[in-house]
């Protein structure tokens, strides 16, 4: 069997994109690497927030589709994203996001680990988790955030399922997850030498979750190469999965598949990355187009709202509040 090498993105929903620019890039101070579109909406951004790299296992993107209504809590869904900071920086984090009127729940911990629950501006539920799983880093030396108290990548997400245990099956079985503990009516599945979790809460009445501004759209999971993703896209076809044909996105390559509780799930390839089309020291600062939509730039760009962006200075947010 073909494991998969953890996360390697997770894609959400957002309202204006200008907003959501000012969270993750001037509060959050994730570092903005790739400012393109949805290729099968391109008249949307589809916006890349990650280390100085982009390295896979750091990114977290957003459709920003400000005319959905907000999302339908039920299960179905992923309905938390969280981030890795490192140990002992949820005290500055929870200070620097107050400032910026951010909504808080007290300091929990789950699985042992310390964990800061918030809602971003549109609705999202993020937790920022100190803990240190192995992952590739580089911090980013125009970010608002000290170097040493920046987010690493992504730590996980939460699913709610009406039947956990159909989906534990393939998870388990096409993609290779391993079941590492239970709390509080939560079951976690990841990878011993991966960073990437997926905490499952069965929800076994109440109707279905709905995408809408403030939701998860899918979770991407890291393969080697092309030999790799044909290998595992093989096991989730034969655990029952209906997965799309290999989609070329130019940074990587894509298949995607519904688990059987329905979440949108996608296998991703390590590379080209994004460095491919652009200068490393200028990742996200202008609008990148895979070549297939470049004939269309000019109509793109009269569709898509501008966006304040600055090197050094990420967002119209400065970092004049940050303790």
């Amino acid at each position: 069997m073909r494991i998969v090498n953890g996360l390697h993105h997770i894609t959400a929903i957002a309202g204006p994109a200008q907003e959501n620019l000012d969270f993750y890039a001037g509060v959050l101070g994730m570092r903005l690497v790739k400012k393109s579109v949805n290729q099968d909406d391109p008249g949307t951004y589809h916006l890349f927030y990650a280390d100085a790299e982009g390295h896979p296992g750091t990114d977290l993107t957003f459709f920003p589709w400000a005319h959905l209504a907000p999302s339908r809590l039920g299960h179905g869904l992923a309905t938390e994203v969280a981030l890795e900071v490192p140990p002992g920086n949820l005290d500055y984090w929870r200070s620097r996001l107050q400032k910026y009127g951010t909504s808080l729940q007290p300091i929990e911990t789950r699985f042992g680990d310390p964990v800061l629950p918030l809602v971003d501006p549109h609705g999202l539920k993020v937790a920022l988790v100190e803990s240190s799983p192995p992952r590739e880093f580089t911090p980013w030396d125009g970010s608002p955030i000290p170097p040493e108290r920046q987010i690493r990548g992504l730590y996980g997400a939460q699913l709610w399922e009406r039947d956990v245990e159909t989906t534990v099956a393939f998870l388990t079985g096409a993609l290779g997850f391993t079941r590492l503990g239970d709390e509080h009516g939560w079951t976690r599945y990841g990878f011993p030498h991966a960073a990437g979790i997926v905490d499952i809460r069965e929800v076994p009445i109440g109707a279905r979750g709905a995408w809408g501004v403030g939701s998860v759209h899918h979770l991407a999971w890291r393969v080697d190469d092309d030999e790799h993703q044909h290998a595992v896209r093989k096991q989730v076809v034969t655990a029952g999965g209906h997965a799309t044909e290999v989609i070329d996105r130019f940074w990587f390559k894509s298949v995607y598949f519904k688990e059987p509780g329905g979440v949108l799930l996608e296998i991703a390839t390590e590379g080209p990355g994004f460095a491919t089309d652009e200068d490393p020291a200028h990742l996200g600062e202008t609008l990148v187009l895979p070549p297939w939509l470049e004939p269309y730039r000019a109509q793109i760009q009269n569709q898509l709202p501008a966006l304040q962006t600055s090197r050094g200075a990420p967002s119209p947010l400065a970092d004049t509040l940050a303790p």
